[in-house]
């Protein structure tokens, strides 16, 4: 009896002091990790260079521009407009400022102005090696150039060209953390108060989430100095996303899962760890399929995307460690009073009420062919409409809003519709650089190049096409002059623009087979079935192709888009196959358990439907909300990616994954097991040696 106290109370003192421990590692983690997620914002990288792909004709012009004397050229054009026609005294207005541009900066040649045809614009090319390759020079220089050049009694003056749209592009990426963050955690705290309706209880998933991004951002820098991990504006908010997004889905799994078992266990210590026995192995598998499917992003050869697949997994691992270990010592500190006003008693029984997901399973029982014929037709449907996406986004149309550069460049387009008003840079050997600046000149389209900086065994040539910026003819003039000019490099935003949508485009046909056939290999593994992951897999791509189709009906005729962005296929594919199979694998997981424990097919089915459709409902709408607060941000790209992201994941929750896929297994019955154990009837002989574990 004394032993058996002396265990009593060694278990009791271990219930007690785990969860304490477990806050104070957190506590000892976030206090190293805080000096370098601070440092994040430091190595944010938001040059087109560090969009570019790697091994892009554009992306070596750009790296050998920055071994030039000076750097790489900052790019700007001042373009002077009046539209009753220019006088003399704006002409003299203009050319006294820009004098005070020149004499204040370090220019690589005397601007001379172009004025339009029409006599209404006067447009001042203007370049700068003065800043280099720093990012705040830059802008200081696109400042100082922009508080000379100003207008007034009716001549506007505006600054444009490659250095202004970059500066531009980078105040909008920079002025993203602050309210990404804030809205996304508004937004998540408005749908824990409603899903909960507890005053209490959503602090804790949301402030956890809050610390998990916090973690994530001192890994991301450690990641950049340790690896050289691209870090950019945009894959830091999509980091952000997921940690709310998907670290919220999994306190939801888990807290309702923690209730459950308060009702029949007496300590919440022992109903906590009971649990994350329940649901811990399925988290575990989608969090690790999700990052899986993430780190496939790194075969693609475009920067942004290759670095936004590991950090996006840092984003959901953090938010993996930070949901099944500090939350759930948080939650065992407080005790059941942290579920009030609705506390589960030990011992009672929840109130058995009709759900939703009770009369969507009802159907899938009497008619799961019909429900299924159906649905499919209605995403073929939906897919239908990715027919009527915008073509290539041009730089003009990547906003919004109209930031000063993008004005510039549509007075530009306006005045000079017939002639190019943004330098091609070609970079060429040194020792040809005479012979390389004949050809440019002699090539079809080109209206004017001249010779700029040497170094390095490289000379560097500006040449202007006679068509507007990113039309087909200056297109052509492009591939022209890269055919025509051997051991050469043509770059320049237009150039830049051209090779991300044949990177994409490439890319795509790469990462797509490798993200199914990782996460099919994942889903073969933890299910134990090759029919079971073909559903999955063949669900999500079906949802994708289906949200990229209400994209088409929405992008351009209600929101007025120009354009779709290059990336938006791949990145909204590996997100929605990667975010969709975790749903999949909550619901599979709750099936195939009910299976073991010797359901029939059809009443297993239900029953998983009916236990998780709640939860998969309550975090695809958090999930969903989230990827959403995107369409409030200024880029078009991040609008698209996430409208499309946000209306895959409510068909996947609400069409797909509660419905279709459990039509399929009633339908299916035994064979979506195959070849399995639990695809044989009961008594049927297994093959020998075959050992069937008991969860995932």
């Amino acid at each position: 009896m004394g032993a058996a106290r002396t265990r009593a109370g060694t278990s009791g003192r271990r219930r007690r002091a785990l969860p304490w421990l477990v806050l104070g590692l957190w506590i000892a983690v976030l206090t190293v990790v805080s000096p370098f997620a601070s440092q994040l914002s430091d190595v944010q990288r938001d040059r087109a260079v560090d969009y570019l792909p790697a091994s892009a004709d554009s992306t070596t012009a750009a790296k050998i521009q920055d071994g030039l004397p000076g750097g790489e050229a900052t790019e700007m054009v001042v373009v002077y407009h009046r539209d009753t026609g220019l006088t003399a005294a704006d002409r003299a207005t203009a050319a006294g400022q820009i004098d005070r541009i020149a004499g204040a900066h370090r220019l690589t040649d005397r601007p001379v102005g172009v004025p339009s045809e029409d006599g209404t614009t006067l447009m001042y090319p203007v370049a700068s090696t003065e800043p280099g390759q720093d990012e705040k020079a830059r802008d200081d220089l696109v400042g100082a150039v922009r508080d000379v050049a100003r207008g007034g009694g009716g001549l506007s003056v505006e600054v444009g060209g490659a250095g202004a749209l970059a500066t531009d592009s980078a105040e909008v990426y920079n002025s993203l953390n602050g309210p990404l963050l804030y809205t996304t955690a508004a937004v998540v705290a408005l749908l824990l108060i409603l899903i909960y309706r507890s005053p209490f209880l959503w602090l804790i998933p949301l402030a956890v989430a809050g610390l998990a991004d916090y973690l994530s951002m001192g890994v991301a820098y450690g990641l950049n100095q340790a690896f050289g991990t691209a870090v950019s504006g945009q894959s830091t908010g999509i980091m952000t996303i997921l940690v709310f997004g998907v670290g919220t889905d999994y306190a939801l799994l888990l807290v309702s899962r923690y209730r459950e078992e308060l009702r029949r266990v007496e300590r919440p210590y022992d109903a906590m760890l009971a649990a994350l026995r329940g649901c811990g192995p399925a988290v575990l598998a989608s969090s690790g399929t999700v990052a899986a499917g993430l780190l496939c992003l790194l075969a693609a050869d475009l920067n942004s995307s290759r670095g936004m697949g590991p950090l996006g997994t840092v984003g959901v691992l953090c938010a993996l460690a930070a949901m099944l270990t500090l939350l759930p010592a948080i939650l065992v500190l407080l005790g059941r009073r942290v579920f009030w006003p609705l506390v589960p008693r030990h011992g009672s029984t929840p109130r058995v009420r009709r759900s939703l997901f009770a009369a969507m399973g009802g159907s899938a029982e009497r008619r799961p062919r019909a429900v299924l014929v159906g649905g499919a037709l209605l995403l073929g449907a939906l897919a239908l409409g990715s027919l009527g996406l915008p073509g290539s986004l041009k730089l003009e149309d990547s906003f919004t809003s109209e930031p000063d550069a993008i004005a510039a460049m549509d007075t530009l387009a306006a005045a000079y519709p017939q002639h190019g008003t943004q330098p091609i840079t070609v970079i060429v050997p040194g020792d040809r650089a005479d012979a390389a600046l004949a050809e440019a000149r002699d090539t079809r389209g080109v209206e004017s190049a001249e010779k700029g900086r040497s170094g390095g065994g490289w000379t560097e040539l500006t040449v202007l096409a006679s068509a507007p910026p990113q039309s087909a003819a200056e297109t052509a003039t492009i591939e022209a002059l890269r055919d025509r000019l051997d051991d050469s490099y043509v770059g320049g935003p237009s150039a830049q623009q051209i090779d991300l949508d044949d990177t994409n485009a490439r890319d795509t046909v790469i990462v797509v087979p490798i993200v199914l056939l990782s996460v099919l290999l994942i889903l073969v593994v933890l299910l134990r079935s090759l029919v079971a992951p073909l559903i999955l897999v063949g669900a999500v791509v079906a949802v994708w192709g289906a949200a990229l189709g209400v994209g088409g009906l929405v992008f351009g005729p209600v929101l007025g888009f120009e354009g779709t962005d290059p990336g938006l296929g791949l990145l909204s594919f590996v997100f929605l196959v990667a975010l969709g199979i975790d749903y999949g694998i909550f619901l599979m997981h709750r099936m195939r358990e009910e299976a073991l424990n010797g359901a029939g097919p059809t009443r297993a089915a239900l029953t998983a439907l009916r236990t998780t459709g709640g939860v998969i409902a309550s975090a695809g709408l958090v999930l969903a909300a989230t990827f959403a607060v995107l369409t409030t941000m200024p880029m078009v790209s991040l609008v698209e990616l996430g409208f499309v992201i946000a209306v895959g994941v409510l068909l996947d929750t609400f069409l797909v994954r509660t419905y279709l896929v459990t039509s399929a297994s009633v339908a299916l019955r035994r064979r979506v097991w195959w070849p399995g154990r639990l695809s044989r009837e009961p008594g049927e002989a297994a093959p020998a040696g075959e050992r069937e574990p008991v969860g995932v």
